[in-house]
């Protein structure tokens, strides 16, 4: 904290070089002075703390409320031996000097106890409790001091009687003083309520309550003076209509939450239609079917739905619903998740140098993180997207301190600044995530499709070539089989690249491997299917699915992800054959449909009951089903685990390489029916009747008319 010395400038701290030696000595002394002044001050402050004014206030006020429940103990002590003293011969025996001791043992003893800590403002039931339980041992105490040193024993029943009434009298003073405090303070909240709602510029919100009564009380009592949206609560409802409850705390208890259309109605006649309703969201007296009925009803009339935990449930960190994202994700795939050895992983990773393109993608963010568990040198972050890239960085330097990052912000579709990040690190392995990986997306947006998945493609391998690098592995999709949309094509095209430039080095065993990864939906990225079943569900509209037939393959991201890491590590350590795809077990291809109905299950919906699927028809772009394998490959078993392999007639990379380089031209020059025909001539090429071993044997580039009008006349 600036303090006074560092506010003038001193010699020690901003040395003068011409000042003499008096004017030094003199700003010295000064200086002394100064820091003596402020130690003094301190101490003095430190010795007045205790006479600081929050201090007396506490003081003061517990000093009056041992006074006035003395007072309320003497008092009744007092009015009870004048009313008793013609009928109680016990009476007789007693004066007003021990109704003086019985109290001040009494109040005595509540302040030991801590009775005199609690607020009167805000006393609820447990203090009245604890106060009577308090005061009647502490008058127990007292009226057996007095009966020790008096001769009230002739007289037990008389005494025990008095003793009685007395504490009866004495604790129902000793309420009704916080009772009246606390009923002060709760006009004086209602008045400040009213004039704050009142002197509000805006309309104030009328709300429901829905929850619980303990719930609606502490939301009730939230909403006072200081709360600047002025709500309005105009009526509560129950999880279940009980009708032994009128009111709560001034405000109507309408009925059960299954009247809430009616409710709504009955309040619209009246003038007061609510715009707002707020829900207790415990997961435990309202049920998530209740909660997703209760979202659709309040859009049919317009309101605002709002959802506010129990505090209690936070407190324990309990979940107030249950979220699909924690289910165990074998419901959803209807198998069990595969294993894999991470030894293998873990010789071909370690202490390397590794790249990951789309790092802040949903598999780039998962590679990256199981990358960073098998100890590389450090890991180089490269993505486009500022947001995305920044908080894979923080994660990873999180769960990973130690570790060597290096986040770059680049573009793949700029091929200068792909080979400077790659200049720069010089990395070891690279995998390549950075894609236009959204069906519609890319069908509305070719070109950028285009620029991405095969140009950007192309610019990253032809990086790893250029820099030496060990291996690349490109992860594709099952949406790049026999495609019929943009977005496998481009997959496709790219595959097609990787597939040429891998079997170049067939006898050249120094020379780069490209491998490619294939596999179908992850469950839970982003843009699947998963997280927009999920939102539609808490917001209570119907479940949408494309066709009542379409089936996709799926995995985890996890799954997908360790599966990559194994295929390309063993590939290297085995020297497997070039040019095959590698293609993942998925297991059984699942129906859209059936996965809808598994998350309405899980969140304790009833399908087609509780709430209804649509079907919305094929996007463009869209396949009913997906395969695994082209037309022109052939599947062969692979000697990995849960994997297969795919051998594929190659394109000779002259070719591919002069019909990208057209690609390219054409997105720059904003040619879209020449690309779109391009690309998709390309995917034919290899399971047309053309001969290209001799085009792959002679390697030589072809001429810009012959092959390239042969490709486009596909």
């Amino acid at each position: 904290m600036w303090n006074d010395r560092q506010a003038i400038c001193l010699p020690d701290r901003f040395p003068v070089c011409d000042a003499s030696k008096w004017e030094q000595a003199m700003i010295q002394g000064l200086a002394q002075k100064i820091d003596l002044f402020i130690h003094n001050r301190g101490k003095q402050r430190d010795l007045n703390s205790l006479w600081r004014f929050p201090y007396w206030k506490r003081v003061i006020r517990t000093a009056a409320v041992w006074a006035l429940d003395t007072f309320a103990i003497f008092a009744s002590f007092a009015v009870l031996l004048v009313l008793t003293r013609g009928w109680a011969e016990s009476a007789t025996l007693l004066s007003l000097y021990d109704g003086a001791i019985i109290a001040g043992v009494s109040s005595t003893i509540l302040f030991i106890t801590g009775m005199y800590k609690r607020s009167w403002r805000f006393v609820s039931f447990a203090d009245s409790i604890s106060l009577l339980i308090t005061s009647f041992i502490g008058l127990a105490i007292g009226w057996a001091s007095i009966a020790y040193f008096s001769p009230l024993a002739a007289y037990p029943f008389n005494f025990i009687t008095f003793a009685f009434l007395h504490y009866s009298l004495a604790s129902m003073a000793m309420q009704l003083m916080r009772a009246c405090r606390r009923a002060v303070r709760s006009y004086r909240r209602r008045q400040q309520n009213k004039a704050s709602v009142y002197s509000n510029d805006n309309v104030a919100k009328t709300a429901l309550l829905i929850g619980d009564p303990e719930w609606a009380l502490s939301v009730l009592d939230m909403f006072g003076p200081r709360n600047s949206s002025a709500i309005n609560v105009i009526g509560l409802l129950l999880p279940s209509d009980d009708r032994t409850i009128s009111q709560l705390a001034n405000v109507p208890v309408l009925g059960g939450m299954e009247s809430f259309n009616q409710t709504v109605s009955f309040l619209t006649e009246q003038g007061e239609k609510p715009n707002l309703a707020i829900v207790c969201d415990d997961g435990f007296n309202i049920s998530v079917r209740d909660l997703s009925a209760l979202n659709k009803s309040a859009k049919q009339h317009n309101i605002e739905v709002l959802k506010l935990s129990d505090p209690a449930s936070q407190l324990l960190n309990r979940q107030p619903t249950r979220d699909p994202s924690n289910f165990p994700l074998s419901e959803l795939l209807g198998r069990s998740e595969r294993t894999i050895e991470r030894s293998i992983i873990q010789r071909q990773v370690s202490q390397q140098c590794v790249l990951v393109t789309g790092a802040g993608g949903t598999i780039g963010g998962e590679l990256v993180m199981q990358l960073a568990s098998y100890g590389p040198s450090r890991i180089v972050l490269l993505d486009h997207a500022e947001f995305q890239l920044y908080n894979i960085e923080m994660r990873l330097r999180e769960a990973h301190p130690d570790l060597e990052i290096f986040p770059e912000l680049c573009n793949i579709r700029d091929e200068d600044e792909v080979r400077r990040v790659f200049a720069k690190h010089l990395p070891s392995v690279v995998y390549h995530a950075a894609a236009l990986k959204h069906v519609p997306m890319v069908e509305a947006n070719p070109l950028g499709g285009i620029h991405t998945n095969i140009i950007g493609t192309r610019n990253v391998a032809n990086a790893v070539t250029e820099y030496a690098v060990r291996a690349m592995v490109q992860v594709s999709t099952d949406k790049a089989v026999n495609p019929v949309g943009m977005m496998g094509a481009t997959k496709r095209v790219g595959e097609l690249y990787c597939q040429s430039l891998d079997l170049c080095g067939v006898d050249d065993t120094s020379a780069p491997r490209f491998m490619t990864v294939r596999f179908g939906n992850v469950l839970g990225s982003s843009g699947s299917i998963v997280p927009l079943f999920k939102r539609q569900l808490l917001e209570g509209r119907p479940l949408t699915v494309t066709h009542p037939d379409i089936e996709r393959f799926f995995m985890t991201v996890g799954e997908a992800v360790q599966l990559i890491l194994e295929s390309s590590a063993r590939s290297l350590e085995d020297n497997s054959t070039r040019g095959n795809i590698f293609v993942l077990d998925m297991g059984e291809p699942v129906k859209i449909v059936d996965l809808a109905k598994r998350m309405a299950k899980m969140h304790g919906l009833e399908p087609d009951v509780d709430v209804p699927i649509q079907f919305v028809g094929l996007r463009p772009g869209e396949k009913l089903f997906e395969e695994l394998f082209d037309t022109c490959e052939r599947r062969v078993d692979s000697k990995i685990p849960n994997l297969f392999e795919a051998c594929s007639r190659p394109i000779p990379l002259p070719l591919i390489g002069r019909a990208i380089d057209e690609l390219d031209m054409a997105v720059k020059q904003g040619k879209l029916e020449e690309a779109c025909r391009l690309t998709h001539s390309l995917v034919k090429l290899p399971s047309s009747d053309i001969d290209l071993s001799t085009m792959f044997l002679n390697n030589s580039l072809p001429k810009r008319g012959h092959h390239l009008q042969l490709v486009q006349g596909l």
